[in-house]
């Protein structure tokens, strides 16, 4: 048998499980495994920052479930992607990592690019390895590949030494991967789910709460058909809106803040009770009912009255044949004085918003352009938001209708998102509408991906509210380095071969954005909006942000 390299071998591992897409920015010593992922039919996408590039990786991860699998140069290539990387991590996103690095056998004689990659991508990461020759490749990739996905899922590292990338075997003599044939994930224990059900069928006001969990089990219909049988208002974490349709009969979500506040009872299923849910504190006169594969988290943050570890969909199955054995406990629900209050409370806030949603003030108002695209885009449509104040004028009037269709900046506020993750979604779902909503500052961060989407032909359409700057323009509050000036994005767009239009009355913002997917090509509408036009938040934390 004719003798393979290691760089083969993790190509081959990595096609055996599956993995159709590798995010990439060329360097050594990795680029070997690049050109053999090209040669076994990976396809391959490279960036023009590896930040970029580890974003995207994420964005293709929360649109189809399945690990987005990156690899980067030794050194500051592979330390590029530890802000993606923190991102995935934190939102329990599935990654594999291949960092590039220099040669095993030289460890501490201050090598080129030498750091020690892998004790720095540890705290980010479920599971890492620094294999030391090159037969134990096509083990450790599939262990790897294995452990993003399993539990919680989350970012893995394998730190790739140039001296055991580049080593020759025969190929006989590597270590074959082990797989199961078939795997079973953890149900939630009979008594205690039907205890839940009791809960909720005695609570007064109930609501869901769901989060990644469901997503990455694949329970988004399980909870739709919970939904369905208990008339339970539902609220989702946001990076996984569209779990159940936003335009379900019980989704109120311009009345969030005082569902939180008054429900009797909460169930929160596959997510955390963290900053945004004010560690709990955020459902200040409820019973709390809390479903995580993860014993260690039930009761995280605050004392909970029930918890049920197992896998979401799982248990969501559960409780929905629970449910149907009994559909007289839910009877009504529909027509409840909870349902009542907030779909009043819901109207109430839309009523409020109307005159600003239909402005035709100069400049632009950011609700009445997120108003356009609302009523421009498809049903199925994946859009990403990034930003600062139009992430919440976004979060306010921007319906979701799919699982893993809306991406944003999440539980870490990580701005420079937007683009990345844009071109993660037109990867993973190319059949789709893909529109970035994009404030002009965190446009500013990844805006020569631009470039990556002309060279890879993928029509992101993005969508600049350009306020000029950082944040809300203030009179009374001084903000240093607040002014940026109203970049010419779509200027930029044009001379890398994209589509750009300027926009600054309200009435064209339809007709430019009919123009830009109608162009075929990835392209900028730049929409100048009022500088002084603040999105404000208090429902996550508690706290005025702009």
């Amino acid at each position: 048998m004719a003798k393979v390299t290691g760089s083969y071998l993790i190509a081959k591992t990595l096609k055996e499980e599956g993995v159709e897409k590798l995010f990439y920015l060329m360097g050594g010593p990795d680029f070997d495994i690049v050109m053999e992922c090209q040669d076994l039919g990976i396809d391959t996408i490279d960036f023009r920052h590896e930040q970029a590039a580890a974003f995207a990786a994420h964005a293709y991860a929360r649109v189809t479930g399945k690990p987005g699998v990156l690899t980067a140069a030794s050194g500051p290539g592979t330390l590029n992607l530890l802000t993606g990387v923190y991102t995935a991590s934190v939102d329990c996103a599935p990654m594999v990592i291949l960092g590039g690095a220099g040669p095993v056998h030289e460890i501490g004689r201050d090598a080129f690019q030498e750091v020690d990659q892998e004790s720095i991508m540890k705290p980010l990461c479920k599971y890492w390895h620094r294999p030391t020759m090159a037969a134990r490749y096509p083990e450790i990739v599939s262990t790897a590949y294995r452990q993003a996905q399993s539990g919680r899922p989350g970012p893995v590292y394998i730190d790739c030494g140039a001296d055991v990338l580049y080593e020759e075997i025969e190929e006989s003599d590597a270590i074959a991967p082990t797989r199961a044939a078939k795997k079973s994930v953890p149900s939630g224990d009979p008594a205690a789910v039907k205890e839940a059900i009791d809960m909720l069928a005695a609570a007064e006001k109930p609501i869901i709460f769901g989060g990644g969990g469901v997503f990455f089990s694949g329970g988004a219909p399980e909870l739709e058909r919970l939904v369905d049988l208990t008339s339970t208002p539902f609220y989702t974490a946001p990076m996984s809106r569209g779990l159940v349709p936003e335009d379900h009969v019980v989704s109120f979500q311009a009345a969030r803040s005082t569902a939180m506040r008054e429900t009797d009872l909460v169930m929160v299923i596959g997510t955390r009770m963290n900053w945004m849910l004010q560690y709990g504190r955020r459902f200040p006169n409820a019973k709390v009912v809390q479903v995580d594969i993860d014993g260690g988290e039930i009761a995280h943050n605050r004392d909970v009255d029930l918890g049920i570890v197992g896998d979401a969909k799982a248990v969501l199955g559960q409780m929905v044949a629970e449910v149907e054995s009994r559909p007289q406990d839910f009877a009504g629900r529909l027509e409840s004085e909870w349902v009542t209050h907030l779909r009043e409370e819901n109207d109430r806030r839309a009523t409020q918003s109307a005159a600003v949603l239909n402005s035709s003030d100069k400049p632009i108002h950011p609700l009445r352009l997120c108003k356009e695209i609302r009523d421009f885009l498809d049903r199925d449509a994946i859009l990403c938001v990034d930003g600062n104040g139009i992430l919440h004028f976004g979060r306010q009037s921007l319906p979701t209708f799919l699982p893993g269709h809306r991406l944003n900046s999440g539980v870490t506020g990580t701005m420079g998102v937007g683009l990345p993750y844009g071109i993660g979604a037109k990867i993973a779902k190319p059949d789709k509408q893909v529109l970035v909503l994009h404030g002009d500052g965190s446009m500013g961060m990844n805006a020569m991906e631009l470039d990556t989407c002309v060279r890879h032909n993928l029509p992101v359409v993005t969508v600049i509210s350009n306020n000029a700057g950082w944040t809300a323009r203030t009179p009374d509050q001084r903000k240093p380095g607040r002014e940026l000036g109203f970049t010419n994005f779509d200027g930029m767009a044009r001379e890398l071969g994209a589509y750009g239009e300027l926009v600054e009355d309200a009435d064209e913002i339809r007709p430019a954005l009919e123009r830009a997917f109608a162009s075929g090509k990835p392209a900028v509408v730049n929409v100048i909006v009022e500088p002084t036009a603040a999105g404000v938040s208090r429902s996550w934390g508690g706290s005025r942000m702009e």
